[in-house]
């Protein structure tokens, strides 16, 4: 078959029914995404003789002699960029970039008729990072990046240093890489929820053609593990097999059959055969905890699970003062029980890893690496060093650009399968999960169900608050006890309150297990706190924000929580009263913001929290910053790139104290290789610990290439100080590339290496602020104003930190107003596709108004704290509150869909007929 990509011909046979994006991507063209294969994100658009497709639905055949452009080719051939891809450069039109190519092959085929239409043009094209602002801008021509400034780059609009190459489709995601001899695996899934394997028989399986193996848990190691990823393993339970002889969940690992093709692996899947002694399973955590209810992990005390015989993976309670006589004092009360839903990170890139060897791994210098699509790449590393009985310095663990994560990605998920193949084969082995699994073979929020009772005195005072939580961990308790103590600290801790007290237990059900999400379990408690915050203002006949005003702790108060203080967790800086009169004036402006259509109700609710940057128990970065012969840097992290913006905060934070512009700061990062160690990018580290050690790299470097230059020189290291490409010493000028020669030819490198453990911890604040309107005749929701304040210290990157707001604002939006996975009566999941769970579009997502507070944090890299989690956290209870206000209905179960908010209405006798 005869058809020209790019401008080049190409004669290729495609598979019987492959589609074009697959065949393209056999070509190279890696710049052609998956993010679906089903039609419904965009991520695979190109044009088909100008014409966008979606190419995972579009078969190869049917572009026999025709003209095809991947985003490769967009540009023109005198190596100009597109208009579109310059606009995507200049407003920053992206994070992680993982949807980029298809939205700019989209833009690239609108006419001005569409362009005014961008709902309705973008209605094929999903992003999970950005909010969509940031893309809208790019297609409007709005410019919002800055050109670098010798030692001026903090704070700053400076870009990403990988946007050219997310532009032209030339980054390099987990799978962009070709592969000599590549194995593919694919994985037979528990159709029970929960039930013993008798026998497995691979018979079949191994007949057919291309089958190289099938693993099971007679070829796994008898280890347990825990999937999530920390710095201190044990703060999780060991309750995980890589393949196991008991499965606890529909959609759990069986067997793995590895083969010469997808095709021939899914056919192997087929084959084997199994057989199953069903067991008794429990979906509902309440009833898990009863006694009678199945025992799902019968493990004793090394598991580390709290108490096994009650399904109880990990519990807390704590009481500050007495919530009883503080009940008792109050003059008023209000207690309700709230409830939120399992969400999906549905980063765009699923999860995957491709394993293989350099030289032979027997030999004393062979050993293995693994690329992932991961957020922690050292950790694991460790782990899969530790499971299968590994030195490290044998396994290599690098991160390519990752296309978003979320928390989703601090999981070891795939990695381990993988490993286990490639070392059983000694080929090189490929997993990468399908959209579908991703929905039933990863992790997803954990849903909280919370009781709150909470009492106030007549002058508006907070007097006693209780709250009793259980959360779902799913059928493995990765991250569960964490997920649950952090959401019961700083959602309590924010408010002054004499008495609290705290019950929370969780739990294990046979469902698919929940892990980390972003907010680590304070947007569940959030919801139910600033919700019940709501209640008591009305009963008081107060002003919400003046109630929340009135109660938040101040800026030299102590952060007291049930369990108590936390110890390491400090109020760096304060900016949490800023953030409230931020939202004040948001609520004296009613002429801002969109008119709402007649006959619709309005309202308007706000919502805050606090959250702590950084996680407790320790979090480590190391980084190394080298002069290069050409004068230039190059800065060595071990954090990970996903959306969050890292790499631009390290290259600004090193251009200022080595007083040159980032175009002369090259990075290396995501790779075991690079550095010592790096914990991860997760729990909002990326900025303020790696960014610490990068910190202090640089500034160890300054002082070295002055001293080295004032020794090189003969005079006073106080007469020296550094400059773009040069030191200048008492008044002479001497270029960095002269110095690394001298430097060379006196046998030494100028280099630095600096270290940051992650303690203490400080904590940033957020408020947010809806005004809506609401549709008494069908339940819909319309927003007409979103305003955001945040806390994030010195702001490193304005442009890009309000990216994370947006895109955290919008993610928070639809796991409020639609994202749910849902569950049978046997715990199979049933939204495991897009199309079945609806993600916001840009047609879903309003524009959010980011002010920024004027602080300067006293324990953050130059006084920046963090803002990649923080802003998911007040949006859920903020619309919830402008619901109560436009309707008098308290809604308590999330998300609020159109027709759970319109039975919610004709309860109340609210809604009318349409």
């Amino acid at each position: 078959m005869r058809l020209r990509v790019n401008g080049r011909e190409f004669d290729e046979e495609p598979r019987a029914g492959q589609c074009l994006r697959t065949f393209l991507r056999g070509l190279g063209w890696f710049g052609v995404k998956k993010g679906c294969d089903a039609g419904d994100c965009g991520a695979c658009t190109v044009h088909v003789d100008g014409e966008p497709v979606h190419s995972c639905l579009y078969p190869a055949l049917r572009a026999r002699d025709r003209a095809v452009t991947t985003v490769e080719g967009l540009a023109p051939a005198d190596g100009e960029l597109h208009r579109v891809q310059r606009g995507f450069l200049d407003a920053q039109g992206f994070q992680c970039g993982f949807c980029t190519a298809g939205f700019l092959m989209t833009t690239a085929a609108l006419d001005d008729d569409k362009r005014a239409d961008l709902p309705r043009a973008f209605k094929g094209n999903l992003c999970r990072c950005t909010g969509y602002r940031a893309i809208e801008d790019a297609v409007r021509g709005v410019k919002h990046t800055e050109e670098p400034a010798p030692g001026e780059s903090v704070g700053r609009n400076l870009p990403a240093p990988a946007g050219p190459q997310v532009v032209t489709g030339t980054a390099r995601y987990t799978f962009d890489v070709a592969v000599d001899g590549l194995l593919h695996l694919k994985i037979l899934r528990s159709p029970h929820p929960h039930a013993r394997i008798r026998a497995i028989d691979t018979t079949r399986a191994l007949a057919v053609p291309g089958v190289r193996a099938v693993l099971t848990h007679h070829d796994a190691p008898e280890r347990l593990f825990s999937t999530a990823r920390h710095e201190h393993p044990e703060e999780d339970p060991d309750d995980t097999r890589v393949l196991d002889d008991v499965v606890r969940y529909v959609g759990q690992r069986v067997a793995a059959v590895v083969a010469d093709s997808e095709a021939a692996a899914e056919e192997g899947c087929r084959r084997v055969e199994v057989d199953y002694e069903e067991l008794p399973y429990v979906i509902d955590p309440e009833e898990a905890m009863r006694p009678g209810a199945p025992v799902i992990h019968p493990k004793g005390d090394e598991a580390r699970i709290a108490r096994p015989q009650d399904n109880v993976v990990g519990e807390t309670h704590g009481e500050v003062g007495d919530v009883e006589a503080g009940f008792a004092q109050s003059d008023v009360l209000h207690e309700q029980t709230f409830r939120t839903q399992r969400v999906q990170h549905a980063s765009l890139e699923t999860h995957g890893a491709v394993a293989w060897f350099e030289g032979d791994f027997d030999a004393p210098d062979g050993r293995l690496v693994v690329r992932s699509s991961t957020q922690t790449p050292f950790l694991t590393r460790r782990a899969l060093c530790t499971l299968y009985d590994l030195p490290q310095e044998k396994v290599r663990v690098v991160a390519g650009r990752v296309g978003g994560g979320f928390g989703g990605k601090q999981e070891m998920l795939v990695e381990d399968i993988v490993v286990l193949a490639a070392l059983r084969t000694r080929r090189p082995v490929k997993l990468e999960y399908t959209r579908p699994e991703q929905f039933f073979g990863a992790t997803t929020r954990h849903p909280f169900t919370i009781e709150v009772k909470a009492g106030a005195s007549r002058d508006g005072l907070l007097k006693s608050m209780r709250m009793r939580i259980v959360s779902n961990t799913g059928a493995y308790g990765n991250h569960g006890p964490a997920v649950l103590f952090h959401g019961c600290g700083e959602s309590f801790a924010v408010y002054r309150c004499p008495n609290k007290k705290v019950d929370g237990y969780a739990v294990y059900t046979n469902t698919v297990p929940a892990g980390a999400f972003r907010g680590y379990g304070l947007g569940q408690v959030v919801f139910a706190v600033e919700s019940v915050m709501d209640e008591l203002a009305r009963r008081l006949d107060l002003d919400p924000m003046e109630f929340r005003r009135r109660n938040i702790i101040a800026a030299d108060e102590e952060m007291i929580a049930p369990g108590g203080v936390e110890e390491d967790l400090h109020i760096g800086s304060y900016g949490l009263d800023t953030c409230v009169e931020v939202v004040r004036r948001a609520i004296a402006e009613p002429d801002h913001g969109e008119a709402p259509p007649d006959g619709w109700l309005v309202g308007q609710g706000a919502a805050l929290s606090m959250i702590a940057t950084g996680p407790p128990g320790g979090h480590i970065a190391d980084a190394r910053v080298v002069l290069q012969p050409d004068g230039g840097y190059e800065l060595s992290v071990g954090t990970a790139e996903f959306g969050n913006g890292t790499t631009t905060v390290h290259r600004q934070i090193a251009a200022g104290e080595l007083g040159t512009t980032v175009d002369r700061v090259t990075i290396r990062q995501s790779d075991t290789d690079v550095v010592r160690h790096d914990t991860g990018a997760f729990g909002s580290t990326g900025t303020v610990v790696a960014g610490k050690a990068t910190l202090r790299a640089s500034q160890a470097l300054a002082a070295l290439v002055l001293d080295f230059a004032a020794q090189h020189l003969g005079v006073a290291r106080e007469s020296c100080a550094m400059a773009e490409d040069a030191v200048v010493c008492a008044g002479r000028r001497v270029p960095l590339k002269e110095l690394y020669e001298a430097a060379r030819t006196a046998d030494r490198e100028l280099a630095a290496d600096g270290h940051f453990g992650g303690t203490p911890r400080s904590v940033a604040f957020n408020a947010q602020w809806f005004r809506v309107a609401v549709d008494p005749a069908s339940g819909e929701i319309r927003i007409l104003r979103s305003v955001h304040a945040a806390d994030a210290g010195q702001v490193m990157n304005p442009m890009q930190c309000r990216g994370q707001v947006e895109g955290g604002v919008a993610q928070a939006l639809g796991a409020t107003l639609f994202e749910e996975v849902v569950v049978d009566e046997r715990g199979a999941v049933t939204t495991a596709a897009f199309r079945r769970y609806h993600l916001p579009t840009y047609a879903d997502t309003p524009r959010t108004e980011v002010h920024f507070t004027p602080t300067r944090d006293a324990i953050g890299p130059l006084g920046a704290k963090s803002m990649s989690e923080s802003p998911f956290n007040p949006v859920a209870p903020a619309l919830a509150n402008a619901l109560r206000d436009a309707t008098g209905v308290r809604f308590t179960r999330l998300p609020l869909t159109r027709d759970r908010v319109w039975l919610g209405l004709r309860d109340h006798g609210v809604a009318r007929e349409a």
